[in-house]
């Protein structure tokens, strides 16, 4: 029985850009920027900054060496950034609300500070509420200091959530996130394009 859901949060309630970031980094002057800024994983300092190995100053410091200028502010680091996030439709958000009256529910991501604490807060209060007023528990891979797929982070979330893998279903737009979810005992669905959550979840429960 599902008692818990688990979400992702970027390609699953947040749509995503990527091609739009890898082109603010470009007219930064960063040359290597789609090799940094994976659809599913992150290179060098964007994914130490997302494992919680380096903290935004000195992501800012290494990001500045990439870009090989010295005059780039951090805001405009963080702007180009932010870029890859759109937004939340408020229907998601809607259905979050519902959910809730029927199951525990826990965010878990692969985020960083820089997009957490600005633009992913704002679109969470679209309807006059916190993140926090949506979940459960909220997982984030710079606080674990490790990411999806490894099992660590999975273990870090069941034990922090207390949540029992066979009574949990995790939504992911990664199959291999889906597929590590599934080996560490959780219940998973895969959100491709397109998909929404709210659908997927009658499927399952149907």
């Amino acid at each position: 029985m599902i008692k818990n859901l688990l979400f992702d949060l970027g390609g699953v309630i947040m749509d995503l850009d990527r091609d739009r970031c890898v082109r603010a980094f470009e007219r930064l002057g960063m040359k290597d920027a789609d090799d940094f800024l994976g659809v599913y994983g992150q290179k060098g300092a964007f994914l130490a900054l997302e494992s919680g190995q380096i903290g935004p100053d000195e992501f800012h410091r290494e990001v500045r060496g990439l870009i090989g200028r010295d005059d780039v502010t951090d805001k405009e680091i963080d702007d180009a950034f932010i870029e890859f996030l759109v937004g939340i439709p408020v229907h998601r958000l809607a259905a979050l609300r519902e959910l809730t009256k029927n199951y525990r529910i826990c965010l878990l991501s692969n985020t960083n500070p820089i997009m957490f604490d600005s633009r992913i807060a704002e679109e969470f209060r679209k309807e006059g509420l916190e993140m926090s007023d949506y979940f459960d528990g909220i997982f984030t891979s710079y606080e674990a200091k490790c990411c999806k797929p490894g099992k660590e982070i999975f273990d870090y979330t069941e034990r922090e959530g207390g949540l029992v893998p066979s009574e949990t279903l995790f939504f992911d737009d990664s199959q291999s996130n889906v597929d590590a979810a599934r080996s560490y005992g959780f219940n998973a669905v895969l959100v491709k394009p397109g998909d929404e959550f709210a659908d997927l979840l009658k499927e399952y429960v149907s």
